[in-house]
């Protein structure tokens, strides 16, 4: 039986000072003003709808977590975040150790801004660093420099948050090895309790992907990860997802209820959604993407709503899954996507005999030589019901 799992609630902020040649996030660059009031206000009334159409008004079940995410949600004022926060708290309860994480850009900080997140009850801050080399920022497209950086760390640091995250980049356009290892030695020493260390990819819709860079050769790549990945485990970060490394006890509490196959409502341009129902529906939802759109008062606020089937949930559920690092215990599968173990006793038995997944008995694990071919995995769980 489906067992609705943690709930989550992902918040939307969609403008930027301008847009990165490599973003293919649902952001805009800023032409005036944000209208801050009307948008809290939208982003308010986008969530009693979820709450009404869903069955969550009254609902008991509390929020683990909050993500604002971007676009840039540093450029929203400390009052508006800590309005919409408390309206958030009026409709849901909260969990007694809920994580609030806020996006921030080193360039749109101001001095003590992150003691005023932190009032507002922001407990979490995620810098967008991406580099500590101003050539590199510069062609990557970013409003700030390597000082700002350092600086932002710093005032993350005092501001008496649960924790902060820096977002860094690699294999960044004509970066050496030792640059990026450069780059990896500096936030390291800024000591942040967590770190995203992900490689650049281009993607359709951006600058990059018509306009392609030269990167890292695979070689230098491989070196790369090898290479910082000994430095981020000698400084006591342990990786726990692909590109998640933190100290112990401090992983990011909302990406593990994403990759644990968790619930999470989604409100603002563009915001996805997943929520989980007793009956045994799993639903996903996607708001309407632009501003002037999502702003309309004549317009809804969903974009679509898509029912996940039965075939679908084993390659979604894996998928995810098999983002993190940990053992996956089976009877989260069962519980999550509401199908017996028998529905992938196929699937499951070949990943065994070819090394990818091992077997502890309560749950799975994945193997390294499962990591190494982790897309003939996830394809093992596709439903091919409909292949002719």
């Amino acid at each position: 039986m489906l067992v609705p799992p943690p709930l989550s609630l992902y918040i939307h902020i969609p403008w930027c000072v301008q847009k990165c040649p490599y973003c293919d996030f649902n952001s805009h660059a800023l032409k005036a003003d944000i209208p801050e009031l009307d948008y809290i206000d939208a982003l308010i009334d986008d969530l009693d709808t979820d709450l009404a159409a869903y069955g969550l008004e009254n609902s008991t079940r509390p929020l683990h977590s909050i993500f604002i995410g971007g676009g840039t949600p540093s450029l929203i004022a400390p009052a508006e975040i800590g309005r919409l926060l408390e309206a958030v708290k009026a409709r849901i309860p909260f969990s007694d150790d809920i994580e609030i994480t806020m996006e921030a850009n080193p360039g749109t900080v101001e001095a003590g801004r992150f003691t005023a997140y932190r009032q507002a009850g922001v407990n979490r801050i995620s810098i967008g660093v991406q580099s500590f080399q101003d050539e590199k920022l510069k062609r990557l497209g970013r409003i700030h420099g390597s000082q700002e950086a350092i600086r932002a760390a710093g005032l993350a640091e005092e501001a008496g948050l649960n924790s902060f995250n820096i977002d860094l980049m690699h294999g960044l356009p004509d970066q050496s090895v030792e640059d990026a290892l450069s780059d990896l030695r500096q936030a390291i020493a800024l000591n942040p309790p967590h770190l995203s260390w992900y490689q650049l990819t281009i993607e359709p819709n951006t600058l990059f992907y018509s306009k392609p860079p030269v990167l890292p050769d695979d070689d230098d790549l491989w070196d790369i990860f090898e290479q910082g990945h000994e430095l981020l485990r000698e400084a006591g970060y342990v990786q726990y997802e692909i590109s998640g490394y933190s100290k112990p006890g401090v992983q990011c509490r909302h990406n593990l209820n994403y990759w644990r196959f968790g619930d999470y409502l989604g409100i603002g341009c563009g915001a996805h959604g997943k929520i989980s129902f007793p009956d045994g529906t799993i639903t996903r939802t996607v708001k309407v993407k632009h501003p002037r759109g999502y702003l309309n008062p004549a317009k809804p606020y969903l974009d679509q709503e898509i029912q996940v089937a039965a075939g679908e949930r084993p390659f979604e559920f894996f998928m995810n899954r098999f983002r993190l690092l940990e053992a996956c215990p089976k009877q989260d599968y069962v519980e999550r996507t509401g199908l017996p173990l028998a529905s992938i006793a196929g699937p499951i038995e070949w990943a065994l005999e070819k090394n990818y997944l091992a077997d502890h008995g309560d749950s799975w694990q994945i193997t390294e030589q499962g990591k190494l071919f982790l897309n003939d995995l996830l394809a093992a769980f596709v439903d091919d019901e409909d292949d002719a």
